[in-house]
């Protein structure tokens, strides 16, 4: 860092420290502030910022499942000032110093784990990669305050490969939720047409007992206000009325049906001999 000053006369800034040296040989720490020094024989040869700075690292490895992957690491560190010494004297490229521990845990975390577990281990990996730095760079004069695993990015065709995985087994899913939809909707559709067929069949059996208690009530009736009539007799007349009726509503739908008189014996003679063989 260019010297803050002019030759005796020399300024440091704040939240910076001073490095002074007395013919070569280290003298003192200066603060911040205006400073005098016997200049040339003592000179600032150097500053360290005392902020918090930030270096990233990014550093490709494989996982256990052999797939190449870059991760980015950011670590935040300073320098300590009771040890501006150490961090001077004894660290010549401290930055280059902190990539290659992180490179050293990077690759000897991340393939001991699976493609999807270093995912899901991130916080492992910059917990793994700030306890080895902590204590080696604290030596050195520079205190780490975290790390963090800012990216995790595997090669762009094994990323399309998981996305193509993921909307397969989506596709999957939703094929599985709508043969699921199909099977309810054809079970509840069989289960409505079972209910109307069964009140269907009511509403029939209902319409016929109708009809039979109305024909038993005529017969009674005409008996008794003809005298000497038969049930019989009442009989053929019911059914040759029915047969009329039936006669008009096929004729109202434009349906030719052959006729004959005699039509009406031979459907009494069918009715009277199946009731003979029902009570046999």
């Amino acid at each position: 860092m260019a010297e803050q000053g002019c030759c005796c006369a020399q300024c440091v800034r704040t939240q910076e420290v001073g490095i002074v040296e007395d013919l070569g040989q280290f003298k003192t720490l200066l603060d911040p502030g205006f400073h005098c020094l016997l200049w040339p024989i003592t000179t600032i040869v150097g500053r360290l910022s005392l902020r918090i700075q930030q270096l990233d690292v990014v550093c490709e490895t494989k996982t256990k499942d052999n797939v190449f992957v870059q991760v980015r690491i950011a670590v935040q560190y300073r320098v300590l000032l009771e040890s501006a010494y150490d961090a001077y004297y004894r660290l010549s490229d401290p930055r280059g110093q902190i990539q290659s521990y992180v490179f050293d845990v990077v690759r000897s975390t991340v393939p001991k784990m699976e493609l999807d577990e270093a995912f899901a281990s991130k916080q492992d990996i910059a917990d793994a990669t700030l306890l080895q730095l902590k204590d080696v760079m604290q030596n050195y004069g520079y205190e780490i305050l975290t790390t963090l695993v800012t990216d995790l990015a595997p090669d762009s065709k094994v990323k399309a490969s998981m996305n193509e995985i993921n909307a397969s087994r989506r596709l999957k899913e939703a094929a599985a939720h709508k043969a699921e939809a199909d099977k309810v909707r054809q079970v509840k559709g069989a289960e409505a047409e079972a209910e109307a067929r069964y009140l269907s069949g009511l509403g029939v059996a209902r319409q016929r007992k109708a009809i039979v208690s109305g024909l038993q009530a005529s017969v009674s009736e005409f008996s008794d206000a003809v005298e000497g009539t038969r049930p019989s007799d009442v009989m053929n007349i019911l059914l040759l009325s029915q047969y009329m009726d039936t006669l008009s509503v096929v004729g109202a739908n434009s349906l030719i049906l052959e006729h004959d008189p005699a039509t009406v014996t031979m459907l009494q003679s069918q009715v009277s001999k199946s009731f003979s063989k029902s009570k046999k």
